[in-house]
């Protein structure tokens, strides 16, 4: 199906203007009739591609979108004057085009999420089918505040992470700097310092000679140690991008002794956060799940909620393949057995959801508090051991001297 702008005049005399998805103008024409519209012109839209990092649109941005929403859905406002109400006030000029976009096409005949469905950078398919849900059930206003406390609380661990990685990589990044400036500039002076006094390098401590000789192998190979870096940064790129290479680095992540442990608990948290929205908000189980397993961030926990979902489709319960795909600990596949047995597994799945977000907060804190100091000992003890190495010959140039 081709986009087509139409333009077409009300049976009042006012002109009216909007996009609309269909075949051919034929079927725009037809449409428009339908709606008691006039049409003055269609013509079919071209599609530019354009390259862009990201939607353009920040989470706080979505989250207020739709907590505002939702309150103009619950004060009876019709959906299209909410629509126009949002996008006038919107601060973000890339999010107010797409909201008047997203007008155009309900005005159009559309309904709100397949309008929605047109931008996936921004709306994503969770976003889209609960939506749906919504308006399937008639209750698009609690779906939305609904989905404003996901989309808070989904930032919230988003944050956290970001936060716990943000210390330990400014570290890194300043103890490379540093190092760098060493070896290329400060071990070659006092080198050229130890040849002005005469001092052989057989003269000098075992350690000084070690310095020195990592400072020339790194001085002289640098360009290759650079080029080294750029070509295994682009082959992980590449190799990550395969699905066997990504398989790969999610698996081994999993599996590092502690951020692994953080991960898992991460993990669980979106999990359970978002299959517990989901089905409170009456979407079906087999769908809930696919949604959860594309938006799990994790190929091995991927797979492992597909496997469940096809047991679940054979006629299983959900806590049987869930313990045998070994993704989830014991605890959350027991919690969600006893959710079923009751009845109540949106309810479980919500109350997991609380408790490893909980234990998700104290993982990170635990992990940044221990990483400071770990990381500050390493880049200290790195810099201590080159400038003691460096002194030690000036320090016996000294007791010789006061030995004479």
């Amino acid at each position: 199906m081709a986009e087509f702008a139409w333009e077409a005049r009300a049976r009042s005399g006012e002109v009216r203007r909007g996009n609309m998805e269909a075949t051919d103008e034929a079927a725009v024409n037809a449409r428009l009739r339908q709606l008691n519209l006039n049409p003055v012109r269609v013509r079919k839209k071209l599609k530019i591609a354009a390259f862009q990092f990201g939607s353009g649109v920040a989470t706080k941005d979505l989250v207020t979108f739709t907590r505002l929403f939702a309150t103009m859905i619950d004060a009876g406002l019709p959906l299209v004057q909410c629509l126009d109400i949002l996008a006038t006030q919107q601060t973000n000029k890339q999010f107010e085009v797409i909201l008047k976009d997203v007008k155009a096409s309900v005005e159009g005949g559309s309904s709100f999420s397949d309008a929605l469905k047109r931008h996936p950078r921004v709306f994503d398919e969770l976003f889209v089918n609960l939506v749906h849900a919504g308006e399937v059930g008639g209750i698009l206003d609690s779906i939305l505040s609904r989905l404003s406390i996901y989309l808070e609380k989904r930032q919230k661990l988003v944050r956290q992470v970001r936060g716990a990685l943000v210390y330990p990589s400014i570290v890194v990044v300043i103890a490379a700097g540093v190092m760098t400036v060493l070896m290329t500039f400060v071990i070659p002076a006092f080198e050229s310092m130890f040849k002005d006094f005469g001092g052989g390098s057989e003269n000098l401590p075992a350690l000084t000679r070690l310095m020195i000789s990592l400072s020339q192998t790194f001085v002289t190979y640098s360009p290759f140690l650079v080029l080294l870096l750029i070509g295994g940064a682009v082959g992980f790129s590449y190799a990550y991008r395969t699905p066997k290479g990504k398989r790969i680095v999610h698996k081994t992540l999993l599996q590092l002794p502690v951020m692994g442990s953080v991960l898992r608990k991460i993990s669980v948290a979106r999990f359970t956060r978002t299959l517990g929205t989901l089905l409170t908000s009456g979407v079906p189980i087999l769908d809930a799940l696919e949604i959860c397993a594309r938006t799990s961030g994790n190929v091995i926990i991927e797979e492992g909620i597909l496997k469940v979902r096809q047991s679940i489709s054979e006629g299983k319960n959900m806590a049987e393949p869930l313990a045998e795909a070994k993704v989830f600990p014991d605890m959350v596949v027991q919690m969600i057995g006893v959710g079923e047995q009751t009845g109540a597994l949106d309810q479980m799945l919500n109350k997991v959801a609380d408790f490893y977000e909980e234990e998700t907060d104290v993982a990170v804190a635990a992990l940044t508090s221990a990483l400071e100091p770990i990381m500050m000992v390493g880049v200290g003890g790195m810099v201590g051991v080159v400038l003691v190495a460096m002194y030690m010959p000036i320090f016996s140039l000294a007791g010789n001297i006061k030995a004479d």
